[in-house]
This record gives C-alpha cells, structure tokens and sequence, in this order.
C-alpha cells in the first residue's frame, strides 16, 4: 500500500512494523474509534483519517469543556499520531464518490459512526461488505449493533461505566460513582477493536474473506467487571463494595505511611502473606490476637484490623515500609498519583512513554505508548496531522 510520510510505524523506518502494507481508512471521531486506528497506526499501518471540513470534534475538546487557551491537544494527540488526515464532505456525492474510491484500496475500514448516519452514507456494514468481500470492517458502538437501545448515543461514561454496572461496583451500595478517569473505557475499547481487526486479517490471509469486527462500549465495560457479573450469573448473588475499613480481604487494601503516601497491600492469598507482613510491621502481637489468627477472622474483624494497621503504617515513612516490605516479600504498590506516575522509574523503563515529533520541527514531546510491544522494537511515530493536510495527496494517488 502507498505511505506517506505522516505515516507512523513501530520500527526504525517507515511503512515497516507488523501492520507495515496494511491501509486503514478510519470514518471516526471523538475517542474510541480512533483510539483503534491509532494503535493500528502505532504498529505500522497506513491509517487515513476521514474528517468533515470542521474536524473531528475531538481537536477541540479542551473548548467544549470551557478552556479557550490551550495550543497543543494531548488528548487528541495520543489518538492520531502518524495518520493522515483527509477532509471529505460525505453530505456532497463528490465526497461520497472520494470516500468510495479511498475504501476500494483499504484492507480494513474502522469507524465509531451511528449506524443511521452510516446507514444514509451507503456505509452500513452490510452494504459496504457486499461491495468489498475482503474488507475488514471494524466498528464501534455504545451498546451494540441489535436491540431496542443500539440507536443510542452511550460516550463511555454512559455505556461502559454506567450501563456495564462497573461504576456502580467502585462504590458502596447505594452511593453514586465519582468523576471517571476520561476516556478510559474508549481506549479499553479501541484496544478491543485494534486486537479484533488483526484476528480478521489473519484469517483473511487463509480465507481471503474479509469480517465485520464489532465490539461496544456496553460489551467492554460488562468483560472488564466480569469477575463480578460471571459471579451473579453463576450464583445469583455479587458481594457489593465496602469501605476500606470493612473490607472482607484487609491484606489487599489501601493504606496511608507516616509521611502521608498511599500504598495498596497485595496480599490475596491471606495466610500465606499474613507472616512476613508481621514480621515487616514488628507486630508480632497481631499474629496472638486470636481475632487476626485466620483470613477468615481477619475478615470479621477487619475494621479492628485496618485500625491496627492504619496505626503501625502511620508510625514509619514510605520508604522505611518499602525496605521492610521487600525484606519480608511483602507485596505491596505504591498508588502513584498523575505526577508521581510520570517520575516512576519503572513506568518509564516498562516503555510506558514515546517520544513524539513536533509538526513544526521542535523538539520532540512525550506521550503515552499504545501498550502491546513487538520483539523489543522502538518506536518509531509519525506527527499529529493538520486538518485535512493530506487531503491531496491522498486523493491524487
């Protein structure tokens, strides 16, 4: 397939890493729809970004929330780097005939369009596959292609945390969830359709048969809290929240140390870690008191427990509990903050961030990784695109 020089890959040159050859022709805006493309941009497809005279509506989402000054677009940027941006007018027939002839060249087409707009383009799956066989067609929804609700507008506050039950099983019975981490639920999905559109293509070197590759919002938001919705369905009942100082497992529970750094206790399997956290804390009292003598007492006593704990942790700073704590094969985490995580050497040595070109020539800036490496490979990114930057020289190839 053609490349251009906006085009991103996941190794030292462009066109090359595991999606290299492969044109995507991406009809998406906000977060989810292409969050897909640009993951499959991030491994080394050719991903055209198809956008209405004014853009995708993401480019500007630091002023639909009421922040007029802000130049660079993180949110955006992560998205769509090393795609190339075409500006079609799909309401024009000339616009529609472009889009046409961009899709008779892709292997695969990802959008996060309702299915009645696409329905009126001429682009409903079903029609789109009858003209291209071998198309893998990738797609995006709130809550999925059938039932009373698929026409529904979701966003992923309100088809993956709300609708899914996940942000209700945050909190406590009864309690309202908080402000959600933006854009969680559409990168989880977008990663969903990324891994989705490279099962199909693989099949379509075997079978020649392209797919249709549908996930939704609801869909992803329900598998990420299926511990708690397989329990339901297997046994008609589900555990609800509870605050920390009732929690049923109090060695896999958050804690504060003395100079006021959160950290969570990761040990699950509570008689096994219940030793060497004693040993780290030099409470030995606590493995006396025949209320902590078993996990299941522990877990009846919990509130007396984590009262006990909150004390002990209290009395030492966090890095006197992390030497203690690796001394006796405690596992623990510390609960980074956005800032502690950005200094945190193991986030930064586990290739968390990129560096990514400026458009303008300066110097490059750091970003967010798309989070699947491929053979210890470096990455190798393409600029944000300009609105509508390629729109000739794609047209004209």
């Amino acid at each position: 397939m053609t490349s251009d020089a906006g085009t991103g890959s996941r190794t030292g040159t462009r066109g090359h890493g595991v999606m290299a050859g492969i044109r995507v022709v991406e009809l998406a805006a906000w977060v989810a729809g292409p969050a897909a493309g640009g993951i499959l941009a991030d491994w080394g497809a050719d991903v055209i970004k198809i956008e209405p005279e004014r853009g995708d509506p993401q480019r500007q989402i630091f002023g639909a929330v009421g922040i007029a000054d802000q130049t660079a677009n993180p949110p955006f940027e992560i998205d769509n780097r090393g795609k190339r941006s075409v500006v079609l007018d799909l309401q024009s027939d000339a616009g529609r005939a472009e889009l046409e002839r961009l899709v008779a060249t892709a292997d695969v087409f990802i959008t996060n369009t309702r299915v009645a707009a696409l329905t009126r383009l001429d682009l409903h799956p079903d029609a789109l596959r009858s003209r291209y066989p071998g198309l893998v067609y990738g797609i995006i929804t709130g809550y999925g292609l059938d039932g009373p609700d698929a026409h529904r507008p979701g966003y992923d506050v309100g088809a993956f945390w709300a609708r899914s039950g996940l942000g209700a099983a945050l909190v406590p019975k009864g309690a309202l969830p908080p402000a959600l981490a933006p854009g969680f639920g559409d990168h989880v999905t977008g990663l969903a359709l990324a891994a989705g559109v490279a099962g199909a293509l693989f099949d379509r070197e075997r079978t020649g048969r392209g797919h249709l590759v549908a996930t939704s919002l609801l869909r992803c938001g329900i598998y990420g809290n299926g511990w708690n919705t397989a329990t339901l369905l297997r046994f008609g009942k589900v555990s609800s929240p509870r605050p920390r100082e009732r929690t049923a497992t109090p060695q896999v529970s958050a804690y504060l140390s003395g100079d006021g750094l959160g950290f969570w206790l990761l040990g699950l399997e509570g008689d096994r870690h219940w030793p060497g956290l004693l040993d780290a804390l030099g409470r030995p009292s606590f493995g006396d008191d025949p209320r902590f003598a078993t996990a299941r007492s522990r877990a009846l006593h919990s509130e007396a427990l984590v009262a006990e704990m909150d004390v002990a942790f209290a009395g030492m700073t966090m890095a006197e509990l992390a030497e203690r704590f690796d001394a006796h094969d405690v596992w623990w985490a510390p609960i980074n903050t956005p800032y502690t995580l950005r200094d945190d050497a193991q986030v930064e040595a586990s290739g968390a961030f990129v560096e990514v070109p400026d458009h303008d020539g300066g110097a490059p800036y750091r970003s967010v990784a798309s989070p699947v490496d491929f053979d210890g490979a470096t990455w190798d990114l393409g600029p944000v695109p300009r609105l509508g930057e390629h729109t000739d020289s794609v047209l004209g190839e």
